[in-house]
Protein backbone atom coordinates (compact mmCIF):
# COMPACT_ATOMS: atom_id res chain seq x y z
CA UNK A 1 0.00 0.00 0.00
CA UNK A 2 1.06 3.38 -0.49
CA UNK A 3 2.98 5.24 2.29
CA UNK A 4 1.99 8.47 4.18
CA UNK A 5 5.08 10.47 3.32
CA UNK A 6 4.09 10.44 -0.22
CA UNK A 7 1.18 12.54 0.34
CA UNK A 8 3.12 14.87 2.84
CA UNK A 9 5.26 15.14 -0.18
CA UNK A 10 2.71 15.62 -2.90
CA UNK A 11 0.89 18.40 -1.04
CA UNK A 12 4.31 20.26 -0.22
CA UNK A 13 4.79 20.24 -3.96
CA UNK A 14 1.21 21.47 -4.68
CA UNK A 15 2.63 24.63 -2.77
CA UNK A 16 5.81 25.11 -4.37
CA UNK A 17 4.02 24.35 -7.74
CA UNK A 18 1.40 27.17 -7.25
CA UNK A 19 3.73 29.99 -5.80
CA UNK A 20 5.73 28.91 -9.11
CA UNK A 21 3.18 29.07 -11.27
CA UNK A 22 2.15 32.45 -10.45
CA UNK A 23 5.49 33.71 -10.58
CA UNK A 24 5.59 32.26 -14.26
CA UNK A 25 2.27 33.81 -15.17
CA UNK A 26 3.30 37.20 -14.28
CA UNK A 27 6.44 36.52 -16.06
CA UNK A 28 4.28 36.07 -19.14
CA UNK A 29 2.48 38.57 -19.21
CA UNK A 30 4.67 40.90 -18.49
CA UNK A 31 6.83 39.53 -21.88
CA UNK A 32 3.14 38.92 -23.50
CA UNK A 33 4.03 35.26 -24.01
CA UNK A 34 1.53 32.83 -22.52
CA UNK A 35 3.33 29.96 -23.08
CA UNK A 36 6.07 29.97 -20.33
CA UNK A 37 3.74 29.33 -17.72
CA UNK A 38 1.27 26.77 -20.06
CA UNK A 39 2.64 23.65 -18.69
CA UNK A 40 2.32 24.91 -14.78
CA UNK A 41 -0.81 26.42 -15.10
CA UNK A 42 -2.21 23.46 -17.06
CA UNK A 43 -1.72 21.26 -13.47
CA UNK A 44 -3.51 23.99 -11.48
CA UNK A 45 -6.70 24.35 -13.51
CA UNK A 46 -8.43 23.29 -10.29
CA UNK A 47 -7.37 26.52 -8.49
CA UNK A 48 -8.99 28.55 -10.33
CA UNK A 49 -11.89 30.60 -9.56
CA UNK A 50 -15.24 28.94 -10.84
CA UNK A 51 -13.19 25.95 -12.17
CA UNK A 52 -15.13 22.62 -11.85
CA UNK A 53 -14.62 20.02 -14.11
CA UNK A 54 -18.11 18.32 -14.56
CA UNK A 55 -17.97 14.85 -12.24
CA UNK A 56 -20.64 12.59 -12.26
CA UNK A 57 -21.43 10.98 -8.58
CA UNK A 58 -20.61 7.19 -8.49
CA UNK A 59 -18.84 7.01 -11.75
CA UNK A 60 -16.34 3.96 -12.51
CA UNK A 61 -13.97 3.69 -15.30
CA UNK A 62 -14.18 0.10 -15.34
CA UNK A 63 -17.25 -1.07 -16.32
CA UNK A 64 -18.50 -3.80 -13.46
CA UNK A 65 -16.54 -1.63 -10.98
CA UNK A 66 -18.01 -0.78 -7.08
CA UNK A 67 -17.77 2.92 -6.45
CA UNK A 68 -16.86 3.51 -3.08
CA UNK A 69 -15.14 7.14 -2.76
CA UNK A 70 -11.71 7.32 -1.20
CA UNK A 71 -11.40 10.28 1.35
CA UNK A 72 -10.17 13.55 -0.13
CA UNK A 73 -6.94 13.95 1.96
CA UNK A 74 -5.73 10.49 -0.04
CA UNK A 75 -5.77 11.95 -3.31
CA UNK A 76 -5.15 14.80 -5.25
CA UNK A 77 -7.67 16.21 -8.01
CA UNK A 78 -6.59 16.60 -11.40
CA UNK A 79 -7.45 16.21 -15.11
CA UNK A 80 -5.55 13.50 -16.31
CA UNK A 81 -4.20 12.74 -19.10
CA UNK A 82 -4.42 16.04 -20.51
CA UNK A 83 -2.31 17.76 -17.38
CA UNK A 84 -0.65 14.22 -16.51
CA UNK A 85 0.25 11.53 -19.36
CA UNK A 86 -0.66 7.97 -18.02
CA UNK A 87 1.91 5.21 -19.15
CA UNK A 88 2.23 2.98 -15.84
CA UNK A 89 -0.04 0.18 -14.10
CA UNK A 90 1.15 -0.70 -10.71
CA UNK A 91 0.60 -3.65 -9.01
CA UNK A 92 0.24 -3.83 -5.16
CA UNK A 93 -1.00 -6.22 -2.41
CA UNK A 94 -2.99 -4.60 0.38
CA UNK A 95 -0.98 -6.87 2.89
CA UNK A 96 -4.64 -7.38 4.58
CA UNK A 97 -8.05 -8.00 3.87
CA UNK A 98 -10.59 -6.30 1.20
CA UNK A 99 -12.30 -4.63 4.21
CA UNK A 100 -9.88 -3.20 5.89
CA UNK A 101 -8.18 -1.74 3.35
CA UNK A 102 -11.42 -0.17 1.86
CA UNK A 103 -11.43 1.77 5.86
CA UNK A 104 -8.04 2.84 5.57
CA UNK A 105 -8.39 4.30 2.25
CA UNK A 106 -11.89 6.28 3.43
CA UNK A 107 -9.45 7.27 6.56
CA UNK A 108 -7.93 10.88 6.01
CA UNK A 109 -5.27 10.31 8.35
CA UNK A 110 -4.00 7.35 6.25
CA UNK A 111 -2.08 9.77 3.48
CA UNK A 112 -2.37 6.93 0.71
CA UNK A 113 -4.88 5.19 -1.25
CA UNK A 114 -4.62 3.55 -4.58
CA UNK A 115 -7.48 3.98 -7.51
CA UNK A 116 -8.95 -0.09 -7.40
CA UNK A 117 -9.18 -2.77 -4.94
CA UNK A 118 -9.63 -6.30 -6.17
CA UNK A 119 -10.94 -8.74 -4.23
CA UNK A 120 -9.97 -12.61 -4.02
CA UNK A 121 -13.30 -13.56 -5.77
CA UNK A 122 -12.45 -11.22 -8.84
CA UNK A 123 -14.42 -7.92 -7.48
CA UNK A 124 -13.27 -4.80 -8.41
CA UNK A 125 -13.67 -2.09 -5.95
CA UNK A 126 -12.77 1.27 -7.57
CA UNK A 127 -12.16 4.50 -4.83
CA UNK A 128 -10.07 7.20 -7.07
CA UNK A 129 -11.31 8.43 -10.67
CA UNK A 130 -8.52 7.18 -12.88
CA UNK A 131 -8.26 11.40 -13.90
CA UNK A 132 -7.12 11.96 -10.40
CA UNK A 133 -3.68 11.53 -8.98
CA UNK A 134 -3.81 8.82 -6.04
CA UNK A 135 -1.34 8.78 -3.24
CA UNK A 136 0.00 5.17 -3.90
CA UNK A 137 3.35 4.86 -5.61
CA UNK A 138 5.33 6.23 -2.74
CA UNK A 139 6.96 8.47 -5.77
CA UNK A 140 5.13 11.74 -6.59
CA UNK A 141 6.24 11.65 -10.29
CA UNK A 142 5.23 7.88 -10.51
CA UNK A 143 1.80 9.27 -8.84
CA UNK A 144 0.99 11.70 -11.27
CA UNK A 145 1.97 8.97 -14.14
CA UNK A 146 0.16 5.81 -13.37
CA UNK A 147 -2.92 4.27 -11.99
CA UNK A 148 -2.37 2.38 -8.76
CA UNK A 149 -4.46 -1.41 -8.41
CA UNK A 150 -4.38 -2.89 -5.25
CA UNK A 151 -4.82 -6.51 -4.90
CA UNK A 152 -6.75 -8.09 -1.36
CA UNK A 153 -3.81 -10.63 0.83
CA UNK A 154 -0.62 -10.78 1.58
CA UNK A 155 2.54 -11.06 -0.16
CA UNK A 156 3.90 -14.09 1.67
CA UNK A 157 0.77 -16.20 0.86
CA UNK A 158 0.55 -17.85 -2.12
CA UNK A 159 -2.91 -18.44 -1.88
CA UNK A 160 -3.73 -14.89 -2.26
CA UNK A 161 -3.41 -14.71 -5.50
CA UNK A 162 -6.70 -16.95 -6.88
CA UNK A 163 -7.72 -17.16 -10.49
CA UNK A 164 -10.75 -15.35 -9.89
CA UNK A 165 -7.98 -12.64 -8.82
CA UNK A 166 -5.75 -12.62 -11.57
CA UNK A 167 -8.50 -12.79 -14.89
CA UNK A 168 -10.56 -9.57 -13.22
CA UNK A 169 -7.11 -8.04 -12.31
CA UNK A 170 -6.22 -8.72 -15.84
CA UNK A 171 -9.39 -6.93 -17.39
CA UNK A 172 -8.64 -4.25 -15.47
CA UNK A 173 -5.31 -3.48 -16.75
CA UNK A 174 -6.05 -4.71 -19.90
CA UNK A 175 -8.45 -1.87 -20.18
CA UNK A 176 -6.09 1.11 -18.40
CA UNK A 177 -3.63 0.13 -21.06
CA UNK A 178 -6.22 0.48 -23.58
CA UNK A 179 -7.27 3.85 -22.78
CA UNK A 180 -4.13 5.23 -22.53
CA UNK A 181 -2.24 3.92 -25.10
CA UNK A 182 0.20 2.10 -22.40
CA UNK A 183 2.36 -1.07 -24.18
CA UNK A 184 1.24 -4.00 -22.49
CA UNK A 185 4.86 -4.99 -20.87
CA UNK A 186 7.05 -4.94 -17.49
CA UNK A 187 8.72 -1.79 -18.53
CA UNK A 188 4.96 -0.04 -18.03
CA UNK A 189 2.62 -2.56 -15.51
CA UNK A 190 5.45 -2.83 -12.83
CA UNK A 191 5.18 -3.78 -8.92
CA UNK A 192 4.82 -1.83 -5.90
CA UNK A 193 8.18 -2.92 -5.56
CA UNK A 194 10.01 -1.62 -9.21
CA UNK A 195 8.94 2.00 -7.49
CA UNK A 196 12.23 4.03 -7.26
CA UNK A 197 12.65 5.22 -3.88
CA UNK A 198 10.39 2.62 -2.54
CA UNK A 199 10.49 0.29 0.52
CA UNK A 200 7.72 -1.71 -0.13
CA UNK A 201 8.25 -5.29 -1.31
CA UNK A 202 4.81 -6.05 -3.07
CA UNK A 203 3.56 -7.61 -5.03
CA UNK A 204 5.96 -10.56 -3.76
CA UNK A 205 7.77 -13.86 -4.86
CA UNK A 206 4.34 -15.47 -5.47
CA UNK A 207 2.73 -13.18 -7.75
CA UNK A 208 3.01 -14.89 -11.05
CA UNK A 209 4.18 -12.07 -13.70
CA UNK A 210 4.29 -14.84 -16.45
CA UNK A 211 0.97 -15.59 -16.23
CA UNK A 212 -0.74 -11.87 -15.20
CA UNK A 213 1.30 -10.40 -18.20
CA UNK A 214 -0.58 -13.00 -20.37
CA UNK A 215 -3.38 -12.85 -18.85
CA UNK A 216 -3.27 -9.08 -19.53
CA UNK A 217 -2.36 -9.52 -23.11
CA UNK A 218 -5.13 -12.19 -24.02
CA UNK A 219 -7.72 -9.58 -22.79
CA UNK A 220 -6.12 -6.29 -24.48
CA UNK A 221 -6.08 -8.50 -27.63
CA UNK A 222 -9.91 -9.71 -27.37
CA UNK A 223 -10.85 -6.38 -26.30
CA UNK A 224 -10.99 -5.20 -30.03
CA UNK A 225 -9.31 -2.00 -28.74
Amino acid sequence: MGDEQDGKKDREGDKRLGRRALILGGAAAAVGSAALARDELAHLWWRLPGVERPRVAGAVDFRGARWIAASSANYRRADRPDDYAIDRVVVHVTQGGYASAVKAFEDPGHRAAAHYIVRKDGRVTQMIRELDVAFHAGNRGYNERSVGIEHEGFVERRSSFTDAMYTASARLTAGICARYGIPVDREHVIGHVEVPGTDHTDPGPYWDWDRYMGLVQHARTNSGS
